[in-house]
């Protein structure tokens, strides 16, 4: 795959602005090059644009050569940065399943790139052959999430690898939820797709959302891309040392990650037991799906009671339907015995 014949003209020939910390690699026992205050240490200093430290420890935990790793501020800056890159506004299209995470396309409306929805179907799994059918010649990027949110079920594997070897653009996959799934992370086949982007956070699994960091892992040559148009200093210090320190107690995000799954099957089975839910959806997430008798009417009396889910009513597919985050045994103790006291 040429990734250069996807780019945008404009990006292909952009020269990317360089900074000082660009230019220099290592330590110096003086720096005078970037009119920084010389007081105030280490808060005076511009970070490392590319945060080698932080990418050396990921890439020992997600098993990913570090030039195959971008950082960005959450999630959404690759997000943005891959229509930025390959989307020509009011010319190009991307394709994404239907329902998903809303920053895809909300981030297509800002680039002003056309957004083309692909119903679910009643499984919440998607078909290659149906996605594919909705591109065509101008058709840039594929938004995929699995395990998707809403719905919070892994997408069919069998069906991914089928897109990834049939669609002559990119495919984006993003795995926010990975860390809570069943199956492991598509990272390991990088090399075998050069059209893959795959999409990870701190926010979920890490106990970080605060931070706003997130991963894409990716080709040499489109990490490349991202890095060309970023914006120059786009981690801050703050954020690069906290990183460092969560990174530092990876057991302990094992640990939280196994109670979550244990609150999460407890909650399950306590919710199914309430006479207004008509179903939980199969999940693989941090988060549950509910199906219930009056999701407007249920949402308002938890917001009431100073609990807050999210109403997904609106949603394609999702009518009446709560979406329920896996809190502490303590929180969801609240939830449910708020929920016991309902009355219709």
């Amino acid at each position: 795959m040429n990734i250069q014949k996807l780019l945008r003209e404009n990006i292909r020939q952009l020269q990317p602005y360089s900074s000082a910390r660009d230019e220099f690699k290592g330590e110096a026992s003086v720096y005078l090059d970037a009119n920084e205050n010389p007081y105030n240490a280490p808060y005076n200093r511009y970070p490392d644009p590319l945060q080698w430290k932080v990418k050396e420890q990921i890439a020992k935990i997600k098993n990913v050569p570090i030039e195959k790793i971008f950082l960005g501020n959450g999630s959404d800056e690759p997000i943005d940065l891959m229509f930025r890159a390959f989307c020509e506004p009011r010319q190009d299209n991307v394709v994404a399943i239907e329902p998903t995470y809303g920053m895809y396309k909300v981030s297509a409306a800002i680039n002003d790139v056309e957004y083309r929805k692909v119903l679910l179907d009643d499984q919440f799994q998607f078909s290659a052959d149906k996605l594919m059918s909705a591109t065509n010649l101008y058709t840039k990027i594929i938004w995929l999430c699995s395990p998707n949110n809403p719905t919070g079920n892994s997408l069919n594997r069998v069906e991914i690898v089928k897109l990834l070897n049939t669609f002559e653009g990119i495919v984006v996959l993003d795995e926010a939820y990975i860390d809570f799934a069943r199956e492991g992370s598509f990272s390991e086949y990088l090399s075998h797709y050069p059209n893959l982007v795959i999409l990870q956070t701190f926010s979920k699994a890490w106990g970080s959302a605060a931070i706003r960091l997130g991963m894409a892992f990716a080709s040499t040559e489109i990490i490349a891309v991202l890095n060309k148009i970023k914006y120059p200093y786009n981690i801050n210090i703050l954020t690069q040392k906290q990183a460092l320190s969560a990174l530092k107690n990876a057991d302990q995000v094992k640990d939280w990650v196994k109670t979550l799954l244990a609150e999460r099957t407890l909650l399950i089975e306590s919710l199914q037991k309430l006479p207004f839910v008509q179903r939980i959806y199969p999940t693989d997430a941090n988060f549950v799906l509910v199906k219930v008798d009056n999701a407007n009417a249920i949402y308002q009396y938890l917001v009431n009671k100073s609990i807050i889910v999210r109403n997904r009513n609106t949603v394609s597919l999702c009518n009446d339907c709560l979406r329920i985050t896996v809190g502490t045994p303590e929180e969801n103790k609240i939830l449910l015995e708020e929920l016991n006291g309902y009355q219709k």
